[in-house]
């Protein structure tokens, strides 16, 4: 039902090598891999990109939590584009801080439209509970 993309773990800062800790793992429901698998290779390429990003920096141009709810977005502009890829936390998954999108849409408005993130906040329920 979830996949897992395995975080990337080395960066090269001033010709040394170092490892970085994410900061939390990604796991893609199957209408995020979907919403994902159905864009163009570039597309795709740069939203996974900013998404390993957001793994290690504090930015919410590329991850922001939205106002009133318990969910986040990853966030993406492409060629005039906004693509989001919405997304909540399970910080009970043991060892590992899980972050979990739900699924993704383009943006064609200044807000978030509610019937996304009620879909989200469904599909936050339903992976609660299939958790109990």
């Amino acid at each position: 039902m979830f996949l897992y993309m395995e975080p990337f773990t080395y960066f090269c800062i001033k010709i040394k090598v170092m490892e970085v800790k994410a900061k939390f793992k990604v796991v893609y429901s199957k209408e995020a891999d979907d919403f994902l698998n159905h864009l163009p290779s570039k597309i795709k390429d740069k939203i996974i990109y900013n998404i390993a990003k957001a793994k290690f920096v504090i930015d919410p141009e590329l991850f922001k939590k939205l106002d009133d709810t318990d969910i986040w977005e990853f966030r993406t502009f492409y060629k005039k584009v906004k693509y989001r890829l919405l997304a909540f936390w399970d910080k009970d998954s043991g060892a590992d801080t899980l972050v979990i999108a739900t699924h993704g849409f383009i943006k064609k408005t200044q807000k978030t439209p509610p019937k996304e993130t009620a879909k989200a906040e469904e599909i936050r329920k339903a992976y609660f509970n299939s958790k109990k």
